[in-house]
């Protein structure tokens, strides 16, 4: 079993540097080559007006870090407190769009499934739900940012995507707090038919998409699978996360190499080992709080650690 590094926390100052010049994204690359890749991974961001204004920060630094090719973002793109509009949800679709690396995003609860609170102003989950897909995935298979990027993508689910890089299978899994979609509406004491109906039939497309994930792991003799969610399901999972963790589970012991799980939700950083499996990690990234972070992490088939990871802090 590799050992993975501590992870460094590191602050940067955000100047008026002078940009540097990017070589392409991996993503499109022949992943089983081995080379390494560096991801920078948010989430639970922006949260609230004051990251809102300030997001541009954070995505500056991203840009400017010589090392990463892909930025990946584990959901909660607003708080639970802020109002579901169309105008909050376009404007980090359009943010998204300034960073130069793909970006591969997986939606949280706070975008849609808590948008029936009244504090964020009372919508359709359902409706918030067909909104995020219309403006993130309007075209499936291809990341957001400046230099975009083909991936498979989940048909019917254009949120859950996949790819390869390093000799690594990297795939994201729509799976959200709020017991993944089942707590109850406002005014409801239990989840509607509608409701019911959509939890059911995402959890079954995703824990399809780990096995697919899995398979396609176990075909090409990868070294390594990396699982992003918004969620945290553990230490318990709820109802509606139990069958996916489950699956990881399962799937997890039976994999030859070793498992990242990438989650936000929790808002505070963790690395740790959450299920008796040596050869699965899990990551909650930083959120919520300034100053901002992303997770540096970089995926490196050839060396003696297959993952390692850094936490970039980013202050003005």
């Amino acid at each position: 079993m590799r050992v993975r590094r501590s992870a460094l926390v590191v602050s940067i100052v955000v100047t008026a540097a002078a940009t540097t010049t990017l070589p392409s994204s991996s993503i499109a690359s022949d992943g089983r080559s081995g080379a390494p890749v560096t991801v920078a991974v948010i989430g639970d961001v922006p949260y609230g007006e004051v990251q809102e204004a300030d997001f541009g920060v954070l995505i500056d630094a991203v840009n400017r870090d010589p090392k990463v090719r892909t930025v990946v973002h584990v959901g909660d793109i607003k708080s639970g407190s802020t109002a579901c509009t169309d105008e909050r949800i376009l404007r980090v679709r359009d943010a998204f769009a300034s960073f130069r690396d793909p970006v591969v995003y997986t939606p949280g609860d706070n975008e849609w499934t808590d948008c029936h609170r009244p504090a964020a102003g009372g919508f359709d989950p359902l409706e918030r739900l067909a909104f995020v897909r219309s403006s993130f995935f309007a075209a499936p298979g291809v990341t957001l940012g400046r230099r975009t990027e083909v991936v498979d993508a989940q048909e019917g689910l254009p949120e859950n995507v996949r790819w390869i890089s390093s000799r690594v299978g990297f795939a994201t899994l729509h799976v959200v707090g709020s017991d993944n979609g089942l707590a109850p509406w406002t005014g409801n004491a239990a989840p509607t038919a509608a409701q019911q109906g959509e939890v059911d039939a995402r959890v079954a497309a995703t824990v399809a998409w780990i096995d697919e994930t899995f398979d396609m792991a176990e075909r090409h003799g990868l070294a390594g699978v990396v699982l992003a969610m918004q969620a945290d399901t553990f230490p318990t999972p709820s109802v509606g996360q139990q069958a996916i963790v489950d699956r990881l589970a399962a799937r997890a012991a039976a994999f030859d190499g070793e498992v990242l799980v990438l989650q936000g939700d929790s808002h505070r950083f963790l690395v740790d080992q959450p299920l008796p499996l040596d050869n699965l990690t899990r990551i909650v990234v930083h959120g919520e709080t300034l100053p901002f972070e992303y997770l540096r992490l970089t995926i490196d088939a050839r060396a003696p650690e297959l993952f390692t990871w850094e936490r970039i802090q980013v202050t003005t």
